[in-house]
């Protein structure tokens, strides 16, 4: 647990703190104090046991998300779970080869427009996608023990904010070496 004296101090962009708040200064920069590693390390804890916990299902992490958002009806073309998985239309492609050699999805081309290819969860898909919230529930329940109801949507409060700053709010990316190759 990091003492209170290890933690980034705040530190107000201006005298008068309108401008809000700079909790990072690359000067005494510490990655383990960054809330993108500490976010990733959630992230990748999460993946780990969903997976772990999938194991007997026969599917990996990056196989149940397009499984569950086909079951819920988030997706049913190529493109629309490309984007909805955060993937490319290749990636994609290849993973659906995966969830269809395994019987547990098909594709078929639309009669309206041959360019489209529909995505469907067969019997054998539906029986697995089925299974899919249960583990994530019981999984993330296991990373929130000891947070009250309160806390938990304070949790996700802070997450949205964090989410609607974020392209808004990024600062424009500097050269790493003066003069580099994007430095104008």
């Amino acid at each position: 647990m990091p003492r209170s004296t290890d933690l980034p101090t705040p530190q107000s962009t201006d005298p008068a703190g309108e401008a809000g708040v700079t909790f990072y200064r690359a000067e005494g920069y510490r990655p383990e104090d960054s809330i993108g590693y500490l976010m990733r390390r959630v992230l990748s804890g999460l993946a780990h046991e969903i997976e772990r916990q999938l194991e007997p299902s026969d599917l990996t992490n990056a196989q149940w998300l397009p499984l569950l958002r086909l079951f819920v009806g988030e997706g049913s073309t190529v493109a629309e779970l490309a984007r909805g998985c955060e993937l490319d239309a290749g990636a994609m492609t290849r993973l659906l080869d995966r969830l269809e050699a395994k019987g547990l999805c098909r594709r078929l081309r639309s009669v309206a427009d041959r360019r489209v290819v529909n995505i469907e969860l067969t019997e054998e898909g539906r029986v697995a996608a089925l299974g899919i919230p249960a583990v994530l529930s019981g999984v993330q329940n296991a990373c929130l023990a000891g947070f009250s109801a309160q806390e938990f949507e304070t949790l996700k409060g802070f997450l949205r904010r964090m989410i609607a700053n974020a392209p808004a709010k990024l600062p424009t990316a500097t050269p790493l070496i003066p003069g580099g190759p994007h430095e104008a």
